[in-house]
């Protein structure tokens, strides 16, 4: 029980790391609805579990070469050093990652137990913190052209697109879940490896180890992190550095993937040995760093012009802080739990209790059990030995009254230290809370404009159909009016021919008088007929613009080509055409070859389709 009891702090940096960074793999998918928070967790529960059991261990050796922590408690508190790290952090708003945040803590117990910090290894892991995003943008950019290229080339139908893009995320998802359970277990158990040894489980088939048997706690803990807290933060991923659409999307999870695995795989590393390359540190890596790097790559692909540089200001100030603030307070929990709470942290530092036993010639045996360093006869030492302590008890109290100031002085420098920080912090919360302000203000400003120009087109959209359709109602007007200058005219004629044969047969002088008149009358009519001017006037206002590119282009042309030219663009054929202007058929096709030559149209282009697209 007691194991369990030391052991919950690494559960607690696990349910922190599966809340927060599972987000990381299926927010974007779930935040948009293409794929159930269900599914998404069930799926990655799974696969973090088996990420961590099959492939932890190779990024918990390094952990274990920064700093071996080698008592219970100890690993108790720098793990409650990291995960309080994170979420007092994250409580602040700034960006955190798990893996900064244990290193930090590790730091913090080498410089309190006086443990040698192994530098190689810090560089290392400090080089694969600032490799990490520049990897993870260098797998973004030639992932995303291929994805870009390929939807292009398919040209697959939109909802088959979409089916394939939700069954990518799935898969993407998977193979996140299970890097994200091989790279950063290590941060949520690691430090319990050495000093926890449960008993092996035999299954006949395999045999699992303790150091599994941590990774699969730890790895259940991430699980129950993704099931009770990861859904609204998956529902409220958003476009905080930059929009992502969901081939964006699809791309940055793959290479976040990417990235933990190379980092985490044993087998990748030595591979790259046995072919004389270096091998690959294996190095728990923060996966927010990764997907943040991803992003970063897209973003500069694409010109840069939609990456918000101002929050990337703040991500990577909390990069810069986790480290420094875990390590800190790692450094003041392990003196608390070492004097407070008499727990033994490991390295040079013993209990107190322990010291002063010490110092009056006690010793401990194998089994912690205090014994007096040499035993004499009862009636003849104790008296003696009381009269020889007493003088020295003003050089041990002497020492102690040194101890109390000297922890007196810690305690003070902890406390300006954590007063300082929270100053610190509030201050540049409050920066960023300004900033963010003046972003949403700005962001604002921005969608009202979008708003007004959206709304603007959409009227002037509007406007441009009600005058395409008055357009196209106007030119049915006039073709109607034109049929039927067109039939009235034809009738005339009819009715004028019938009165010249029935003159022919009319020998009375009276009635053939008649019979002129009424034929003058027909062909006055078919003269001055005032449907054809009203006719020429609609005709002349609804092809104003026209007509007016035509005498702009060409400024020769003359009064009865614009006219004829108007009635091409109607699609009247020579013969109408002729029946409206009361003129043969033959002078129509005369004024359309001139009007050809003047238009310099070549003869195998039609003049109406010439007139209808100029």
């Amino acid at each position: 029980m007691i194991v369990l009891f030391f052991l919950s702090s690494g559960l607690f940096l696990g349910w922190s790391l599966g809340a927060n960074d599972a987000a990381n793999i299926f927010g974007t998918a779930v935040g948009t609805r293409m794929i159930r928070f269900k599914t998404a967790a069930i799926v990655a529960s799974i696969f973090v579990i088996l990420g961590a059991v099959i492939q932890g261990a190779g990024a918990n050796e390094t952990l274990g070469e920064l700093g071996s922590v080698s008592t219970l408690a100890a690993a108790f508190t720098v793990a409650l050093s990291a995960a309080f790290t994170v979420y007092w952090m994250t409580r602040l708003s700034l960006p955190v990652s798990t893996s900064q945040a244990i290193v930090g803590a590790i730091i913090g117990w080498n410089l309190y137990t006086s443990n040698p910090t192994d530098l190689s290894t810090l560089s290392k892991i400090i080089t694969t913190w600032i490799s990490g995003p520049i990897l993870g943008g260098l797998f973004a950019i030639p992932l995303y052209i291929l994805v870009r290229y390929l939807a292009k080339k398919t040209k697959t139908h939109i909802l088959i697109l979409d089916a394939y893009t939700k069954y990518g995320l799935l898969l993407v998802g998977a193979f996140g879940a299970y890097s994200l359970g091989a790279n950063n277990i290590a941060n949520v158990m690691g430090v319990f490896t050495s000093s926890v040894n449960l008993p092996e489980i035999d299954l006949w088939v395999i045999q699992i180890s303790s150091t599994r048997q941590l990774f699969f706690i730890g790895g259940v803990a991430i699980a129950v992190g993704i099931f009770t807290y990861s859904k609204h933060v998956m529902q409220t991923v958003g476009n905080t550095l930059m929009p992502l659409t969901p081939e964006a999307a699809f791309v940055v999870v793959l290479s976040q993937s990417l990235v933990l695995f190379v980092f985490s795989s044993q087998g990748l590393s030595d591979a790259l040995v046995s072919v004389g390359l270096p091998a690959i540190p294996l190095v728990p890596v923060s996966s927010s760093q990764v997907v943040i790097g991803a992003i970063i790559g897209i973003g500069i692909y694409k010109g840069g012009k939609q990456i918000k540089f101002n929050i990337l200001g703040s991500i990577s100030l909390g990069w810069i802080a986790t480290p420094l603030v875990a390590g800190m307070i790692a450094f003041f929990m392990l003196f608390f739990v070492n004097n407070v709470f008499q727990q033994d942290v490991g390295g040079d530092r013993q209990l107190t209790e322990v010291s002063e036993r010490f110092e009056n010639g006690f010793e401990l045996d194998e089994s912690h059990t205090i014994f007096p360093d040499k035993l004499a006869d009862t009636t003849e030492s104790e008296t003696p030995g009381l009269s020889a302590n007493q003088g020295n008890l003003n050089p041990i109290d002497e020492n102690n009254r040194s101890i109390h100031i000297y922890y007196l002085l810690i305690l003070t420098l902890f406390i300006a230290t954590i007063a300082a920080l929270i100053i610190w912090i509030r201050k540049l919360k409050k920066r960023l809370t300004l900033v963010t302000f003046q972003n949403e203000a700005k962001e604002n400003n921005y969608q009202l404009k979008i708003e007004r120009l959206a709304k603007s087109l959409d009227n002037k959209m509007h406007l441009q159909e009600d005058l395409s359709r008055e357009l196209k109602f106007r030119q049915g007007e006039m073709i109607t009016m034109a049929m039927s200058i067109l039939r009235k005219n034809e009738f005339l004629n009819e009715l004028k021919e019938e009165v010249v044969k029935i003159k022919s047969n009319v020998k009375e002088q009276e009635t053939r008088l008649g019979l002129n008149k009424l034929s003058l009358m027909i062909t006055q009519d078919l003269s001055l007929d005032r449907d054809r001017e009203k006719f020429q006037m609609n005709i002349n206002e609804q092809h104003s613009n026209f007509i007016h590119k035509l005498s702009e282009a060409f400024p020769s042309m003359t009064d009865n080509e614009k006219r004829l030219a108007s009635m091409l663009r109607l699609n009247l054929s020579s013969k109408e055409i002729a029946s409206i202007l009361n003129i043969s058929t033959k002078s129509v096709e005369m004024n359309r070859y001139r009007l050809r030559k003047k238009l310099k149209v070549e003869p195998k282009i039609s003049l109406s389709d010439f007139i209808r697209d100029f």
